[in-house]
């Protein structure tokens, strides 16, 4: 079997290919990256020579250019993963979020459509989208696979439109898809945008810490191996036209995660305790920024096995220790753009 997985040097797209590679000799695994701001071939340097391997650089927007990738490699099955994701850069530059996530993923649609026409024996469209969807829960309550969708910001609304698609396109051209919702993923390769390694990398630097609003959002962590493990299972187990939450059982409010945070960097590199969560700094909050989040994955238990394998102290430990021994790969990816977002975004 080929298979694509697009995104696959990104954040979870780099764990997924590295696990396909790895447990598969015999499918070919094509990585179709475009290698913007988080995505980083440092990621899989440590299969970038494997015989079942290729990576390509590519846009996922560029119709002609993929069109001629799948009739070239005769994709059997589709990991789209490619995406953009972080919330507050899709409230600064919206129409960047509906060009990759809307249009790239229709023109990924199209050419597996055109590709295999009415041909879709043993095929699959796999969409990885995002709890976000969803849209913000109040205090109770968890989002299942029947949660209406109810985006609230740039990003969350242009993945709802990317499901929204591909369900259309299984519908109405009988095209094998699943979709995936997960919640927060964290763990080793995260780009330092997002909360977690943006504080580890404050920490080490003994940089403010910035809170959004009081600290009471809530949100579910999914550790990014056991996501890849859970995607591993739904493409080759899950059942077609069906959607599968994938959630790590793990919900923290913002502010409480930070303060363990803070304890464990502190008894890591020996500072005395306290030190870290003194570079705490509310800011102010994100417009449109959705209380809380919070899945129930008891499907993909229940259907498929699957469950987290690590509690999240377990593997907020693990993260931890694999940024504090690949400094060099975090100063690579914190300098130049990087620093001129970061800027923008926490100056206030």
């Amino acid at each position: 079997m080929t298979i694509l997985i697009t995104g696959g040097a990104g954040f979870i797209g780099s764990h997924v290919v590295r696990l396909f590679v790895e447990t598969y000799p015999n499918y070919h695994i094509v990585n179709l990256d475009a290698l913007t701001y988080a995505g980083n071939l440092e990621n899989l340097k440590d299969i970038e020579y494997k015989s079942n391997y290729t990576f390509v650089k590519g846009d996922i927007t560029d119709e002609g250019f993929i069109n001629d990738l799948f009739e070239k490699y005769k994709f059997e099955g589709v990991i789209h993963l490619a995406a953009e994701s972080h919330v507050d850069r899709s409230i600064k530059d919206p129409l960047a979020f509906v060009k990759t996530n809307v249009i790239g993923t229709m023109v990924i649609l199209n050419a597996f459509k055109n590709l295999w026409k009415n041909n879709f024996d043993n095929k699959l469209f796999y969409h990885v989208s995002t709890d976000e969807v969803y849209g913000s829960l109040g205090q109770t309550g968890l989002f299942s696979e029947t949660t209406s969708y109810d985006p609230n910001s740039p990003y969350s609304a242009s993945k709802a439109s990317s499901d929204h698609f591909v369900r259309a396109y299984g519908e109405t051209y009988g095209m094998p898809y699943i979709i995936t919702n997960c919640s927060n993923n964290y763990g080793q390769n995260q780009f330092p945008e997002k909360l977690i390694p943006l504080f580890i990398n404050n920490i080490i630097n003994n940089k403010p810490l910035p809170v959004y609003g009081d600290g009471n959002y809530t949100r579910d962590w999914l550790y990014v191996k056991d996501h890849a493990v859970a995607i591993d299972l739904v493409f080759r187990k899950g059942k077609n036209h069906e959607t599968y939450n994938i959630g790590g059982f793990n919900e923290w409010k913002n502010i409480d995660l930070v303060k363990l945070l803070c304890r464990q960097m502190d008894e890591k590199l020996n500072r005395p305790k306290g030190s870290s969560e003194k570079l705490i700094t509310y800011v102010k909050d994100r417009p449109g920024h959705d209380l809380r989040y919070a899945i129930d994955a008891s499907k993909i238990n229940k259907e498929l096995g699957w469950k987290p394998s690590v509690t999240f102290e377990e593997g907020l430990d693990k993260t931890i220790d694999w940024y504090l021994s690949n400094e060099d790969w975090l100063h690579h990816v914190t300098s130049g753009e990087y620093q001129s977002y970061y800027e923008k975004q926490y100056s206030h």
